[in-house]
């Protein structure tokens, strides 16, 4: 390693995370790519390494092949079963040569043998970073995703895959569960397209009778149906030069998908009624929260019309993947909410923020903007309070509260009602109860009530 250091000056501060178990080669290595303006993290193993990448997607990985624990091509499968697009460079020492082709035949995009030269490495990762589309572009160009917010590794990687293919022409397919943003997505990849500047047309498509959306879709003439009193043109049409969006696709009839089948391969549609088609040029991008392969197993969605519309596939996670969200969407909300609604709502207590991150999210984002919604209607004080979280998720999820949550509450309900009643005197309350007054006292405590708090204002001002 005698090759003279040349900074590069890589682009956007390219991300390296360094992977090996000898501390002086790590800081060495460290050393050179940060002298060449990279980023670098440095850990020490490959189970290190995994943590280190939940944190924060790198530009680019690189690891030595020999480790204890986890080895370099233990550490590659583990990345690739998460992430199909970071780049992996492999270190290794002359004598693991067949190790390293074994690892470029499943994927690593190269290896350097022991002793190497650091200009060799440098010129490694940036042809790596340059192949898998980074580095990252500038903060300016990142307009295309504005209304996605995340800190989530997972959400990052969905983005960076989403920016990959938008500037192909290839059909997408996002799954991914109700609520959890397909749609949001699909804006995404279309303003990072090359069709940018032209329509993004969307539609739901279990959302209407097959007619009609034959009808929305491919337009019709005048007369081609009752009520048809002048042509109208589809959304193919109305989307021409730009993208068509197609969710919950999974929902569409047979007999429209054998139709929608044939727009795809000729390239045209023809309206209903009409005798002559038209062409149209529109990218597609569909979505759907059910499983395809259950549908297409059981005849129910065809597989030619899947290939078609799945010729890149993207599965964008659930809330519950991506919890680091949930206090950055949660405010988010809040603010937005409470401007439109002109409440004087500022934050969530920390309590209520712990209960939100907690919760399961079977609705997805959708459902978090339906709690805080819920929660800034009802609040009466400038920071929500853990309760009304309580109440909403309760009330979104349709839980049914576990046993102990249940007898808790009625025990301090009734444990009010008999304060009420007697004004405050623990004893006549003790004798209602059937309990004697040192356990009716504790009751109280648990459930921190005072008696004081019950007696008659008159009494309470005499004594």
């Amino acid at each position: 390693m005698n090759t003279p250091l040349v900074p590069l000056a890589p682009l956007a501060r390219t991300r390296v995370l360094l992977v090996d178990d000898d501390p002086d080669l790590l800081r060495l290595l460290s050393i050179r790519l940060k002298a060449s303006g990279f980023d670098t993290r440095c850990t020490a193993s490959g189970d290190a390494a995994l943590a280190a990448l939940a944190a924060q997607r790198p530009d680019i990985l690189v690891t030595d092949l020999r480790m204890p624990g986890m080895d370099g091509l233990a550490l590659f499968d583990a990345v690739r079963q998460h992430d199909l697009s970071l780049p992996v460079i492999v270190l290794t020492a002359h004598g693991n040569i067949p190790e390293a082709i074994e690892a470029t035949r499943r994927g690593v995009c190269g290896y350097l043998t022991k002793p190497y030269d650091a200009a060799d490495l440098i010129a490694q990762i940036e042809r790596a970073v340059g192949q898998a589309g980074a580095p990252r572009p500038p903060v300016e160009n990142e307009a295309w995703r504005a209304d996605i917010l995340t800190r989530s590794p997972a959400m990052e990687d969905f983005l960076q895959q989403a920016r990959l293919v938008a500037a192909s022409e290839v059909s997408v397919f996002i799954s991914g569960p109700s609520g959890a943003g397909k749609e949001l997505a699909a804006r995404a990849l279309h303003k990072a397209s090359p069709r940018a500047a032209r329509p993004f047309v969307a539609i739901n498509c279990g959302a209407m009778p097959e007619n009609l959306l034959e009808s929305e879709l491919f337009g019709h003439v005048k007369g081609a149906f009752t009520g048809a009193h002048r042509d109208h043109d589809g959304l193919f049409q109305a989307a021409r030069g730009g993208t068509l969006f197609l969710d919950e696709i999974g929902d569409m009839p047979t007999p429209l998908q054998v139709k929608l089948l044939r727009v795809l391969e000729e390239r045209e549609v023809r309206p209903v009624g009409a005798t002559r088609s038209v062409p149209v040029d529109v990218r597609i991008v569909s979505a759907t929260h059910r499983d395809l392969n259950a549908a297409r197993a059981e005849g129910r969605f065809r597989d030619d019309l899947y290939y078609r519309l799945n010729v890149v596939g993207l599965s964008i996670p659930a809330l519950a993947e991506r919890r680091e969200d949930i206090p950055l969407l949660a405010q988010h909300f809040l603010q937005r909410l409470a401007t439109r609604y002109q409440r004087p709502v500022t934050a969530l207590s920390p309590e209520a923020m712990d209960l939100l991150v907690a919760a399961h999210w079977p609705g997805n984002v959708r459902q978090l903007l339906n709690v805080i919604e819920q929660t800034v209607a009802l609040a009466t004080t400038p920071v929500i309070p853990p309760a009304l979280v309580q109440r909403a998720l309760q009330e979104e999820s349709g839980a049914i509260e576990s046993f102990e949550e249940a007898r808790r509450r009625f025990e301090r309900d009734y444990l009010v009602r008999l304060m009420r009643l007697t004004g405050g005197n623990v004893a006549q309350a003790a004798r209602l109860a059937q309990r004697n007054r040192t356990e009716f006292y504790r009751l109280l405590s648990r459930h921190h009530l005072e008696a004081g708090a019950f007696k008659p204002e008159a009494d309470t001002a005499a004594g």
